[in-house]
């Protein structure tokens, strides 16, 4: 089907804004538009408490967290968020947290992993798992331990679940994937698909890669998750995916391979939606519904403890 009105029209306002597509940008430029859409979202529900923390890396760095907590916390999430492993800040996606946090009971623990080209990988991968090891020792509450993440992020959290099965540890309740990069295969159908080509294009997608890492270590599973040999044992897992997005064959792909390895999966492919759609609160009613999904996910694996 077609994108959906809300989309065409949020597209045709960015694109007679003479916005630069991505890969036309420099990373400068490219996170500034990071903030253009953290002030179009507005602000988040309140939540008991906000505190940011730095924790040390093991290569002797340093990197946020923001614990958004509430009352009476059924479940602690880890959410690693999106921008191609280039953009992308904590209050970018603070208010998609808060809504998160107070839909389903659960404190919230959103990680600011360091960016590349700056820290090229695997630094992203290190860091997404120190903060995972961080929020397990500090036990927010009694609840289940969930990872969760969108695009970039998504593929932090996927690659954060392989890493805590073959650690033996900590144990993940729930993996939830938000269109998630799983390969780096810039050449299958939804990348060909000129339907795609809109907040995230091949070009782009290029572009995020050629940023992140070197050529020679894209294949390797910490970079491209979908190429692990064995995916069995890991954590029940929710993929969402977008119709119009090039990452829609990947995120897919890593769902069946899931399956196929006897690990519970719930997905669903968004319809009339495009990459970015679960992250626009208050921009595309399409946000809703992919939060709507996720959330009724999560409370089933909150209630059953």
């Amino acid at each position: 089907m077609a994108l959906d009105e809300a989309t065409t029209l949020f597209l045709a306002t960015m694109a007679e804004s003479g916005t630069k597509p991505i890969e036309e940008m420099t990373p400068h430029e490219a996170r500034a538009l990071g903030k253009v859409l953290r002030d179009m979202y507005g602000p988040g529900p309140a939540v008991a408490s906000t505190a940011d923390h730095h924790i040390s890396t093991p290569d002797g760095g340093r990197i946020g967290v923001r614990v958004l907590a509430v009352e009476a916390s059924r479940g602690t999430i880890v959410y690693y968020h999106g921008g191609g492993w280039v953009m992308g800040t904590l209050d970018e996606f603070d208010t998609l947290c808060r809504h998160l946090a107070t839909r389903t009971g659960c404190t919230v623990v959103m990680v600011d992993y360091r960016l590349a080209p700056e820290h090229r990988y695997p630094t992203a991968v290190e860091d997404a798992w120190a903060a995972f090891r961080w929020v397990a020792d500090q036990r927010f509450g009694d609840g289940p331990l969930i990872i969760a993440g969108d695009s970039a992020g998504g593929n932090l959290a996927a690659v954060t679940a392989q890493r805590a099965k073959t650690e033996g540890g900590p144990q993940i309740a729930l993996q939830v994937l938000v269109y998630p990069v799983t390969d780096c295969d810039l050449n299958n159908s939804s990348y060909a698909d000129p339907a795609n080509q809109l907040m995230v294009s091949r070009a782009s997608m290029i572009w995020y890669w050629g940023h992140y890492s070197d050529p020679n270590d894209r294949t390797n599973p910490d970079a491209s998750p979908l190429r692990a040999t064995d995916l069995s044992g890991l954590p029940p897992a929710v993929v969402v995916t977008a119709e119009h997005d090039p990452l829609l064959d990947e995120g897919e792909a890593y769902a069946q391979k899931l399956r196929a390895a006897g690990v519970a999966v719930e997905s669903r492919r968004f319809n009339g939606q495009m990459h970015g759609f679960f992250t626009m609160v208050n921009i595309l009613p399409g946000h809703q519904d992919g939060l709507d999904y996720v959330v009724e996910h999560i409370e089933r694996v909150v209630a059953a403890g």
